[in-house]
């Protein structure tokens, strides 16, 4: 609570004087991203005020999730419509401080269908894992079970770019686990199989130097306040 006295959404919580959600959207606009679809839940009517005072951002959709207090399967969900459009689609966690070229390889790549791997992190339960062999991603979880055999393996930074018929296959993948009461996932076990359902459909950039922290636990506050904030704006001094 110290380090989140207004109790807001992680997506709101300010770093060097702006929200995440800010960054994103301002970033995201400054790369020429003009449509953004948010899926929103806890504290939605805060972020919708939040993102109207913004005059650096995309058009912006809401997509409410009335389960947000189960698993994040459902917030993948909610933007379902998006997902099933034509057109490839970036699909990314808000509550991430990142530096610009993260988002500028995901943009910039030649893969279609792509994930972003960081070989330096610090291991443990909480990282998602992308475990590789022979360039190829054969795990993404953040427990990689005894016996997996890879020669690579980093943090996934949770932002992702995806083709149509793949946003697609992901889309109706979600459906699934609503339909069978499998609701309380996270939407990383969704990704997960279709990764393992069509392991050449993918591939991966290695973002590994890059500074960036997802907002999980107290500490993560602390750090991005004291090495990633400060990291970034080595390169980028307005950010």
């Amino acid at each position: 609570a110290e380090h989140n006295p207004e109790g807001r959404p992680k997506c709101l919580m300010e770093f060097g004087g702006r929200s995440l959600l800010a960054r994103h959207l301002e970033l995201l606009s400054r790369f020429g991203i003009h449509k953004a679809d948010l899926v929103i839940g806890y504290e939605a009517d805060r972020i919708i005020d939040h993102v109207g005072r913004l005059f650096s951002r995309p058009d912006v959709a809401f997509h409410f999730n009335p389960r947000y207090e189960l698993g994040s399967v459902l917030s993948l969900l909610a933007a379902r419509e998006t997902l099933e459009a034509d057109g490839p689609v970036i699909v990314m966690d808000a509550d991430v401080l990142y530096h610009p070229s993260i988002l500028q390889a995901l943009l910039d790549t030649d893969i279609g269908n792509c994930y972003l791997l960081d070989r330096d992190f610090a291991d443990g339960e909480e990282p998602v894992k992308i475990a590789v062999r022979d360039g190829v991603m054969v795990e993404f979880r953040k427990q990689v079970a005894d016996g997996l055999v890879y020669d690579t393996i980093g943090e996934s930074v949770g932002f992702f770019r995806f083709e149509t018929e793949c946003a697609g296959a992901i889309a109706r993948e979600c459906a699934r686990f609503d339909a069978e009461g499998l609701g309380d996932a996270p939407h990383e076990e969704v990704l997960r199989n279709v990764l393992l359902q069509h392991p050449d459909w993918f591939g991966f950039e290695d973002v590994s130097g890059m500074p960036w922290i997802e907002i999980d636990f107290p500490e993560d506050v602390v750090r991005a306040q004291a090495e990633v904030l400060p990291a970034i704006r080595a390169e980028y001094p307005e950010f």
